[in-house]
């Protein structure tokens, strides 16, 4: 594709503003990041919602003050993410069936989610995603009913190859939009070739529009292996506080700048929000 839709992830659920002082909490704060990197050319933006005080939570409430707050400053896709650790599903829903968000992120299957410090030879960041294939056909009931895409986060190979069912039941529709997350201890290597093999298993299902999500230090490089292979990116605090120029960022729209650069110089045009709603068939 010529057109590439930046996506940016505001928050996250783990960052805080000791690692990084420009996380924002707030809907407020969500908000104004969320137009600074429409400004320099985002057109999804992906939202874990937070208490003032940083803490993750998925009150309908705050979810909702987030969505009109950003609809009242621009024209940026909105995604609300599912997903959540401890959390039982029926509350992981509420906010999309409720809200109806153009997009819904759901996570493609269990797994286990690490941070491993080589200095301190321990795990510092130590979870299990609870994703079965229940919970996985109740997220997308509830998506159907609600009108409302769902963009399928795959951390693993086997992830991509487990839409199938979905397909056969009818839950889940062409095109599909896939996210390949990549540099996660416990999923699969950020790499090229990792990359392409994702990019190729997808063909199989169907017609499909992907991106990826490089964590922290393997964010760039997978931006600009995606960007080659005619894929879309994502960007954001929530995976990676650290610019193109290795100073970490004073907000997201920074981090969509860097992005929309390197968009441009793999000869490739930033897609605006109504370009990237006619790309994933919203």
């Amino acid at each position: 594709m010529s057109k590439c839709i930046i996506t940016v992830a505001i928050t996250g659920l783990a960052a805080n503003r000791k690692q990084c002082p420009a996380i924002p909490y707030t809907p407020d704060e969500i908000a104004d990041d969320a137009y600074r990197a429409w400004q320099q050319g985002a057109a999804v933006v992906h939202i874990h919602a937070r208490e003032d005080d940083g803490r993750p939570t998925q009150r309908v409430e705050v979810y909702k003050a987030i969505q009109e707050k950003i609809q009242a400053k621009c024209d940026i896709i909105i995604n609300f993410s599912t997903g959540t650790v401890g959390i039982p599903k029926e509350e992981r829903i509420d906010h999309i069936t409720q809200l109806k968000p153009e997009l819904a992120a759901l996570n493609m299957g269990s797994m286990n989610y690490a941070i491993y410090s080589e200095k301190r030879k321990e795990f510092i960041f130590d979870h299990c995603f609870e994703n079965r294939f229940e919970t996985i056909g109740f997220f997308l009931r509830h998506m159907v009913d609600a009108g409302v895409k769902p963009e399928l986060e795959c951390f693993d190979a086997g992830h991509v190859s487990n839409v199938y069912p979905f397909i056969d039941m009818g839950l889940l529709k062409t095109p599909i939009q896939y996210s390949f997350i990549m540099g996660v201890l416990g999923g699969i290597a950020a790499t090229k070739e990792a990359l392409a093999f994702q990019a190729a298993q997808a063909k199989q299902y169907g017609p499909h529009t992907w991106e990826v999500i490089g964590i922290s230090r393997d964010q760039w490089p997978m931006i600009r292996a995606a960007l080659e292979l005619g894929g879309n990116i994502r960007i954001g605090l929530e995976d990676n506080f650290y610019r193109v120029s290795g100073e970490m960022a004073k907000s997201n729209g920074e981090l969509a700048e860097d992005a929309a650069k390197l968009v441009q110089a793999a000869g490739r045009s930033v897609a605006t929000p109504s370009d990237a709603r006619k790309l994933l068939s919203l």
